[in-house]
């Protein structure tokens, strides 16, 4: 069992930052890939970005890449997300999932366990 708690959502700015951080508990975190998805009102969850057990491989969605860097700490068991120039768009309930992939997954569907969410707010 892994349990996982993200926090650092907000109101912010267009073209402001923020850090989102997902906290995990339970089993051995760095044998877990991690990924950031969200999910905005009337809209699919979607895929943010992902990074494999060692950190050493890092996947983007097209729409974050290049403002977006998730990151991990293995000794602190937390994964980061750091948002850059973020935009209106950007707007959404962020999670993060973990699970024993050994192929980093963009599938929701592929990840079994999940935080709760923290609310993003990009003001335009």
């Amino acid at each position: 069992q892994v349990q996982l708690v993200e926090s650092g959502g907000g109101l912010v700015q267009a073209g402001g930052s923020l850090r989102l951080a997902c906290a995990a508990s339970g089993r051995t975190f760095s044998n877990y890939a991690v990924g950031w998805f969200r999910q905005a009102p009337g809209k699919e969850r979607e895929f943010v970005a992902a990074i494999s057990r060692s950190g050493r491989s890092t996947y983007y969605a097209d729409s974050v890449k290049g403002r977006f860097t998730i990151s991990r700490d293995n000794a602190k068991i937390t994964v980061y997300l750091q948002m850059n120039s973020l935009k209106p768009e950007d707007t959404a309930v962020y999670y993060c999932a973990a699970e024993s992939l050994v192929v980093v997954s963009q599938d929701p569907l592929r990840y079994h366990y999940w935080g709760q969410g923290t609310q993003v707010t990009v003001s335009s």
